[in-house]
């Protein structure tokens, strides 16, 4: 089963990060927040990537071509042009970097991976959060009930601590990861290829009309994922990532 990634956005509310390389190039940890991505869905078993590209996707393609040269050994022999690479980390992956438009809204990119994902299910994500959801049970859900569409309902990360007080004092503090009501769509889709006859052109945003329109057709499904996700759309978040991160507990990486 192949897994479309858009990693095509312009990153605006990053852009001390990404003036000069794509959201989803932005480091935690020292790796790119698509290699977080990436691995997690290796983990589960699902190794066939479709990127969909757009603003400086160039970078993310030489990072690719880069990884196995970087992560191990390399032998350059100067009179032949022999490059070998060994050791280091061998993912068992196919990556495939799709050229989709600088200004291509969301809709227009994942229609124009449709050739690239082929006519089976297949999974999507945006190349900008992690969680820790379980892909197989994801999977599982999408195949019982046989509608075109399934996203992943998270409850959203809380901007700011929660106050409760006792008059004037401030009786608990609480820098609560989730608040403790309300869904949004938190990605991690899975969908048949049937959801491309809904998009109509790269002008259309996957947001609004298709999934609108696929919920009106009684055909978008939600399975509710209550346990950690979070997006990277501000340094903040950026920041909160980096902490867990590098506190050894990150709760995305099931993979060590």
């Amino acid at each position: 089963m192949k897994v479309g990634i858009l990693a095509g956005g312009k990153g605006s509310r990053l852009a001390e990060e990404t003036v000069i390389k794509p959201k989803p190039m932005v480091d935690i940890g020292g790796k790119p927040i698509i290699w977080h991505i990436m691995m997690q869905y290796a983990y589960y078993g699902f190794n066939d990537f479709v990127i969909a590209l757009g603003y400086k996707g160039e970078v993310l393609k030489k990072y690719i071509l880069d990884f196995a040269s970087f992560d191990g050994n390399l032998k350059v022999d100067f009179r032949s042009g022999e490059i070998i690479s060994n050791g280091g980390f061998r993912p068992d992956w196919t990556v495939e970097l799709i050229e989709t438009g600088l200004e291509t809204m969301t809709g227009g990119r994942i229609k124009r991976l449709a050739p690239f994902l082929g006519d089976e299910t297949f999974m999507l994500t945006w190349g900008d959060g992690v969680s820790d959801i379980n892909l197989r049970d994801l999977l599982a859900f999408h195949k019982s009930h046989g509608k075109l569409a399934t996203l992943t309902a998270v409850r959203p990360p809380a901007r700011y601590g929660h106050l409760e007080f006792d008059g004037d004092r401030v009786a608990d503090f609480n820098e609560k990861p989730q608040i403790g009501e309300g869904w949004i769509n938190g990605a991690f889709f899975v969908m048949e290829p049937g959801i491309f006859d809904y998009i109509e052109g790269d002008d259309t945003q996957w947001e609004r009309e298709p999934l609108e329109q696929l919920a009106a057709d009684g055909q978008l499904m939600a399975y509710k994922h209550g346990s950690f996700w979070q997006c990277m759309d501000t340094l903040r978040e950026k920041h909160i990532l980096e902490t867990l991160y590098e506190s050894g507990n990150a709760p995305w990486v099931t993979w060590e």
